[in-house]
């Protein structure tokens, strides 16, 4: 099976529970997962987010291992103007 097949495969409660392990390094059981667990579990989380869900939460993996989501709202509070290199009006261009 390729890894397409295996990502359009994942149901719903199945992807609850790798987003569970991804996040937490243990299944929904308390089960702990391997370190290669927990990153095979991440990406097919990050597989499963772009093909099939779509979701507009955006995630990332802090340096700990855990995800961490944001919504588009705390996102673009982040890259609000303090971080901006520069701004141009309509005129300017």
């Amino acid at each position: 099976m390729n890894i397409d097949k295996l990502v359009e495969n994942i149901t719903p409660e199945l992807f609850e529970r790798l987003q569970y392990g991804a996040s937490t390094g243990k299944w929904p059981d308390g089960t702990v997962l391997s370190d290669e667990q927990k990153q095979q579990t991440v990406q097919l989380v990050m597989l499963y987010q772009a093909k099939v869900a779509q979701s507009n939460e955006q995630f990332t993996i802090g340096a700990n291992g855990e995800m961490i989501q944001k919504t588009k709202a705390q996102l673009q509070k982040e890259f609000k103007s303090d971080n901006e290199i520069a701004r141009f009006s309509e005129h300017d261009l």
